[in-house]
């Protein structure tokens, strides 16, 4: 929807939000980031819980900072809940625009003439800090001379820093990979979405070792769509990530979804993008972070017969995306099957990122925990072909 040209936007509503606009960017870059929006967002005296849902339904490409418009839109959902109206992903479309009205900034008329009496002195001879043009000179020569202390990059010169890469990558590297085929023996060219998402840990083991458990944990809730019980549960690959409500989105809609990571993901075939979905929630812990749940690893013939996609081709796309893979064992399941061994090869190229957890270790007493130890390195060691041991870490339900 473009919000400069609906009627709602009076010219009188565009020089007013274009006035707050050029207050909020602080670095004057024409986009409004994290920290600025925060400080500017809180003069509405909104829950921070309520902000973050505003942020979400602005930033409508997830490109990570606003624009103008995504600013304004931002600013009619605000005036809409000062007014009472419930939150939600169709705030605005099931909003008369017409009547929606400026919302209530707490001081900022204070704060936006203090900026102003700052700037009037730009075009006079006589500046904010009272010196005359040849004074003001003297002190420019005086700084080129002095060595100038170092500075911690704030976060706006890191945001520019990733729009560099992005762009670097997009004008230098891709033409490269793809006059030589890179992707074809290596891996995909990279997307705009894969330099914004968000760190992935991948939790790969048999069934019922607790990998659902985990994420239910570290969240303290349970994730739309989560099944736990002894049986094998989770029939899919469920993507665990941060949104503006609770929902899961199919396979099918996630892959072509611009600023999702995932659409590499379509060359498994439709058998696959029916047992792939993306399991969305407003979390703290999910603003920094997406977990992959992967469905447990059959034994026999099952998971070779039964399984109509290349389980293990999509393990090693995973893979190579994640950031950790935590390969779970359950202290009564120490045997790896021949297919759990195959899943474990496909990691080659990733074992710097793979972490072991024997979970679940509350079953057994300290004497069995020591013996179940060493059965799981035996087994490990016939796998993993590193000279070095692999470190085990102990999981419980505590």
């Amino acid at each position: 929807m473009d919000i400069l040209s609906s009627r709602s936007n009076t010219k009188q509503d565009e020089e007013k939000y274009r006035h707050w606009f050029d207050y909020a960017d602080a670095d004057g870059d024409g986009r409004l980031t994290g920290d600025d929006a925060v400080k500017f967002f809180s003069l509405s005296q909104l829950p921070r819980a309520e902000l973050k849902q505003v942020w979400a339904i602005a930033d409508v490409k997830r490109q990570g900072f606003l624009g103008f418009k995504e600013f304004v839109s931002a600013m009619q959902v605000i005036s809409l809940l000062q007014s009472g109206n419930d939150i939600g992903p169709d705030i605005l479309k099931n909003a008369d625009l017409e009547k929606i009205g400026a919302p209530t900034m707490v001081g900022l008329v204070e704060l936006l003439s203090k900026g102003l009496r700052g700037s009037k002195s730009s075009n006079g001879s006589i500046h904010s800090n009272g010196s005359s043009p040849q004074q003001q000179a003297s002190q420019t020569s005086q700084w080129f001379r002095e060595k100038t202390p170092r500075r911690s990059l704030s976060s706006v010169s890191v945001t520019s820093i990733v729009d560099g890469l992005k762009k670097l990558y997009i004008e230098k590297l891709k033409p490269l990979e793809v006059t030589y085929r890179f992707n074809d023996f290596v891996s995909p060219t990279l997307t705009e979405s894969d330099f914004d998402a968000k760190p992935q840990v991948m939790l790969l083991g048999q069934y019922s070792t607790g990998k659902t458990t985990f994420i239910k944990h570290l969240l303290r809730t349970s994730y739309p769509g989560a099944h736990i019980g002894p049986e094998p549960t989770t029939d899919r690959f469920v993507v665990v990530m941060g949104g503006a409500d609770e929902r899961n989105v199919p396979g099918n809609t996630i892959v072509v979804q611009a600023d999702m990571p995932f659409s590499g993901l379509t060359r498994f075939g439709q058998a696959f993008l029916a047992k792939f979905e993306c399991s969305q929630m407003p979390h703290p812990l999910l603003d920094h972070i997406t977990f992959v749940d992967t469905p447990g690893v059959l034994s026999g013939e099952k998971q070779r017969t039964q399984r109509s996609y290349d389980f293990t081709g999509v393990t090693e796309w995973f893979a190579s995306k994640c950031d950790l893979i935590l390969l779970l064992f359950d202290p009564h399941k120490l045997d790896i099957s021949d297919e759990f061994k195959r899943v474990i090869t496909s990691l080659r190229g990733n074992t710097d990122k793979i972490r072991i957890v024997l979970n679940k270790a509350d079953q057994v007493d300290t004497q069995q925990l020591m013996r179940v130890y060493g059965a799981l390195m035996w087994s490990l060691g016939k796998v993993l072909n590193t000279p070095e041991v692999m470190r085990v870490y102990i999981g419980c339900d505590y």
